[in-house]
């Protein structure tokens, strides 16, 4: 029997039991060992190890080694906890986390890639520059990952007669993928998460403004550096592999369209509060969540109709990027439930060690600490959950925090958002944008190469963030 196979036999074991479960889907973290974050781990290792040590292996089996994790962690919870909690774990993943995830991301990926953005784009160091500027402000309006999905094609085109890259594809996702969703709800899910829970839809852009222009303005000037060095000593006399004699235009403009519905149907479901929900073995799913996914496979499926067939040839498009993530998506929002149950129990939880670093002796919070404590966590987490697990160890009044505590949150979405970039897997755009480089024949840094980059250049600069800031 194939891994494949168990998987799905073990998946309708666990739905066969739904009707019987009475557990609700939420852990309790309080009470798990730090060793359910095993699989977690593991699935992480996995990422990082598995493409230099075994990449044939990894290339055609990445999918059955993610799901491997993920019954790693449910059937031994299956037998530790009964098969109904594990079933409702399993369910609250699946329904309530990946499925709004991965639908958005799959219209978002449909729709960004059918704008072909038509000119002859040469990478130079000032255009390169100019193009992930776009991206940085496009990005607090259409979310890091549909400013990313839109212009990483033409970034990847016009650098497409040079020799060294990988370089360019760091940056971008630095910049685009992370640091220019911070000013807005819509820019990142972190600052999504605080808008429904009362901060003010203008609140960020008034307190991190500063920090994001610090922050982007430096990188965008270590890139220049780094670009200008690398292509001079490359000459790039080679000729464009794409000519393109057409002048500036757009094709596929109807996404364009498309692209605000994803926007404003975002924006519906955290603002329609019309207090119809559904349970699903302990999942409670709202009518506007239904309401909003079912429009986004909508809008997909008419951005597919709709966008004329040379556009998406043009761009390459492909469904291999979509399908890598998609998978190893699944098995992350698995095997980190533990994970964020044993983090959202506190000081009852095994991890009350990093709690307890937050918090002075007098019992004050201390934003230079929630900084680094919600920033390192959201490096590997879901940097949602974990800005929702700081938040409310806050206090969780949004009154408060938006007011005397307001160094406090703002430190909580620094670093929920900054340090997204830290590694492929702290936000969902880092993987797809190395998905769609690699698609294109790109050499990616390794996921450790990647932490080396951001340890480098991303590290010191959120150090001297924190040091003004926060400290």
């Amino acid at each position: 029997m194939n891994l494949t196979r168990a998987g799905r036999l073990v998946l309708a074991a666990l739905l066969t039991g739904l009707p019987l479960m009475a557990q609700a889907a939420d852990l309790d973290g309080a009470s798990l060992p730090a060793w359910w974050g095993v699989p977690f781990a593991g699935i992480l290792l996995s990422i990082a190890l598995c493409p230099l040590l075994v990449p044939q292996l990894w290339h055609h089996h990445y999918g059955k080694i993610a799901a491997g994790w993920a019954l790693a962690l449910l059937l031994p919870f299956a037998v530790v906890h009964g098969a109904g909690v594990a079933g409702a774990t399993l369910v609250h993943a699946l329904v309530a986390e990946y499925l709004p995830f991965i639908i958005l991301l799959t219209a978002l990926y449909t729709v960004a890639g059918g704008i072909y953005i038509r000119g002859n784009f040469h990478g130079s160091p000032g255009f390169n520059c100019l193009l992930m500027l776009i991206g940085a402000a496009l990005a607090s309006v259409m979310g890091t990952t549909g400013a990313s999905m839109l212009m990483v094609r033409p970034l990847i085109r016009a650098n497409d007669n040079r020799r060294h890259v990988a370089h360019v594809m760091v940056f971008f996702i630095f910049i685009v993928s992370n640091a220019g969703g911070s000013l807005t709800p819509l820019g990142d899910p972190p600052l999504f998460l605080g808008f429904l829970k009362g901060v003010d839809f203008f609140w960020t852009v008034r307190h991190l403004f500063p920090e994001t222009l610090f922050l982007i303005g430096s990188l965008l000037a270590i890139f220049w550096l780094i670009d200008t060095w690398t292509y001079r000593r490359e000459g790039v006399t080679r000729a464009d592999p794409t000519p393109d004699d057409h002048r500036f235009g757009i094709e596929g403009r109807v996404n364009g369209l498309l692209l605000l519905a994803v926007v404003a149907l975002v924006l519906m479901s955290g603002t329609w509060k019309p207090g119809i929900s559904f349970d699903i073995a302990g999942t409670a799913v709202g009518l506007e969540q239904l309401v909003r996914d079912a429009a986004l496979i909508g809008v997909t499926g008419l951005s597919l109709w709709l966008t004329p067939r040379a556009a998406r040839e043009q761009n390459q498009f492909n469904w291999a990027p979509m399908a890598e993530v998609a998978k190893l998506f699944a098995g992350i929002f698995l095997t980190i439930a533990p994970v964020l149950a044993m983090l959202k129990a506190g000081m009852n939880g095994p991890f009350s060690s990093i709690v307890s670093l937050v918090t002075s002796a007098d019992g004050q919070p201390i934003p230079l600490m929630y900084f680094w404590a919600s920033g390192l966590l959201s490096s590997f987490l879901d940097n949602a959950p974990t800005y929702l697990v700081f938040f409310n160890l806050a206090g969780g009044d949004p009154a408060t925090l938006m007011g005397t505590l307001a160094p406090v949150l703002a430190a909580i979405s620094a670093g929920s958002v900054f340090m997204g970039a830290n590694s492929y897997i702290g936000n969902a755009p880092n993987l797809m944008v190395k998905a769609i480089a690699e698609d294109r024949g790109l050499k990616m840094p390794s996921f450790f190469g990647y932490m080396a980059w951001s340890a480098l250049i991303l590290v010191p600069l959120l150090v001297v963030m924190g040091a003004v800031w926060f400290g």
